[in-house]
């Protein structure tokens, strides 16, 4: 007993001693200077030193997969209506910002060989995200976020692909530990917590936490470290890059 609380204890103090790279994860791309999930974003991202970039995959109502994070158009275009209820050639004719709507598919090919991809499964038929991912080759640089259901049957069809459900509280975590074959974990400021951190360290699964808004700044990364997260993500890449540099704890 004495030695599992001592271990618990160093776990902080090995998550932030420098032992291993912590991921930097550009959420919507690098969305602060350019459009959110536009391929100027994502290329900001790379550039920045991300490790992955999250994008938002929708479908369109013709069978086509889109990057848009509003289930409409309306707030990043100059369009109106549902992505689900718009055929992809009229979305294609919108301006988002000066940038045209990028496909999934875009966006992994100007992934593939320098980034990883962070695909938040918004409204897709799975076996369809599965294909897109596969034919452009980038299945093992995918992390895929998606209900509990949406994983199982991704994960049957692929079971080496890394799935990341949101860990929602301790005991939601281990009944996802009993059914997926879980890498890592997804925790937002709701469930990053003591308990539910603590069956993601016993599972030794990785712990990637959102730290966005008021949170993403140096001491909310700092917090999240001594916490026990190996992956941060968060709206300033190149910043949290930096940051983590300093501590030798980014590549």
């Amino acid at each position: 007993m004495k030695t599992a609380i001592l271990l618990a204890l160093l776990l902080p103090v090995f998550a932030a001693g420098g032992d291993k790279s912590i991921v930097v994860i550009a959420h919507r791309g690098e969305h602060l200077h350019h459009i959110e999930n536009t391929l100027s974003a994502f290329q900001a991202a790379i550039d920045a030193g991300a490790d992955y970039f999250e994008c938002d995959v929708r479908t369109t109502s013709d069978g086509r997969f889109v990057l848009m994070h509003d289930d409409s158009v309306d707030r990043t275009t100059n369009g109106k209506g549902l992505v689900s209820a718009l055929s992809f050639n009229a979305i294609r004719a919108l301006d988002a910002g000066g940038n045209r709507v990028p496909t999934f598919e875009e966006a992994l090919k100007l992934a593939k060989g320098h980034i990883g991809v962070y695909v938040d499964n918004k409204q897709t038929q799975p076996a369809a995200l599965v294909a897109a991912i596969e034919q452009a080759g980038m299945g093992a640089s995918v992390l895929i976020y998606a209900t509990p259901p949406e994983a199982r049957e991704i994960q049957a069809l692929r079971p080496a692909w890394k799935m990341m459900p949101e860990a929602e509280n301790a005991g939601h975590l281990r009944q996802l530990l009993d059914t997926l074959h879980l890498h890592v974990a997804a925790f937002d400021a709701s469930d990053f917590n003591t308990a539910t951190i603590a069956v993601a360290r016993q599972a030794g699964i990785d712990i990637y936490v959102d730290r966005l808004w008021a949170q993403d700044k140096e001491a909310g990364w700092q917090s999240a470290l001594d916490a026990g997260a190996t992956g941060i993500q968060t709206d300033h890449p190149a910043e949290l890059v930096r940051y983590l540099r300093t501590k030798g704890l980014h590549r």
